[in-house]
């Protein structure tokens, strides 16, 4: 019988599926609950189990993981006759790797204390491709007692695991990751576009750019969605239009001004608003071609 933690998983999106696939890997027990049954299936088909409800998940659970997509989700699955706090055992642990608003994680904090459940917030950034190579980032909110009951999880689902600060911290410090995503890909989408139109070999330019101070992991990440116009979701529009959101609040709230943050949040809403949401972020370059006449 394996010694290692049993694991509820509740949320098995674009990001979850993989991250608990990992888990069952490296040789841990996931039972996993989620909206959708071909999601339940594969999981099954993994090697994990199938829950009918959230409270059937969980009950036995060393370990409960959530994954989805903004805080009203977070709260719906959290509270409630039929929700994780009144159904997870005592001593139990609840990652949230949801990404939500700061508040919203310190107030679950708060009001798990009281079922004697421990929490931390645990946002992730890598995107679909890190979740299924293991290497995502992890920036944690949370105590460092719990941090280390958790951290043999971390290390099967990504490479750099951060004890960020108390509760709330790794939402804070996620919303900043969306911030410099965000803009760096609007950087790029509009290098592309004029690399285009000054008639530039758009791959050549690309490399040369990646390998330089320019290079980023979004240019890595992003580059062949960009070369073929790609934007198979592998994070979307609508989730990054709610992580600028909870950036520009957050930062509203400390007085810390985001001149550049705001505009890109602008065009991110604007894209979503021509009906782009369903597209990855990189479909940032469809609304530079717009404003530049160059659309595809």
């Amino acid at each position: 019988m394996s010694s290692l933690p049993k694991v509820a998983w509740i949320g098995l999106g674009i990001m979850g599926s993989p991250m608990s696939e990992n888990l069952i890997k490296a040789g841990y027990d996931v039972t996993g609950f989620t909206l959708e049954q071909d999601k339940l299936e594969r999981l099954a088909a993994a090697g994990g189990a199938a829950a009918a409800s959230i409270a059937d998940a969980v009950r036995d659970a060393d370990v409960v993981i959530t994954m989805v997509p903004a805080s009203p989700q977070v709260e719906a699955i959290a509270y409630g006759p039929d929700g994780i706090l009144e159904n997870a055992r005592p001593g139990a642990l609840l990652i949230d790797m949801s990404s939500i608003t700061p508040q919203t994680s310190v107030d679950l904090a708060k009001a798990a204390a009281d079922k004697d459940i421990r929490v931390l917030d645990a946002p992730v950034s890598g995107g679909e491709a890190g979740a299924i190579e293991a290497v995502l980032s992890i920036m944690v909110g949370g105590d460092q007692a719990d941090f280390d009951r958790a951290e043999p999880i971390f290390d099967v689902l990504g490479r750099t695991v951060v004890l960020c600060g108390p509760h709330g911290s790794g939402q804070t410090v996620k919303a900043a990751n969306q911030l410099i995503v965000a803009v760096n890909i609007q950087a790029c989408a509009e290098a592309v576009v004029f690399l285009e139109k000054s008639g530039v070999d758009l791959k050549a330019a690309l490399d040369v750019l990646n390998g330089g101070l320019a290079g980023s992991t979004v240019l890595t990440r992003k580059k062949d969605n960009f070369l073929a116009r790609d934007f198979a979701p592998g994070f979307r529009i609508d989730l990054h239009h709610k992580d600028m959101g909870i950036v520009t609040d957050a930062a509203r709230n400390v007085g810390a001004a985001l001149p550049v943050g705001a505009v890109v949040a602008q065009l991110v809403a604007s894209l979503r608003a021509q009906g782009d949401g369903g597209l990855d972020h990189s479909a940032l370059l469809r609304a530079v071609e717009r404003l530049s006449g160059a659309q595809r």
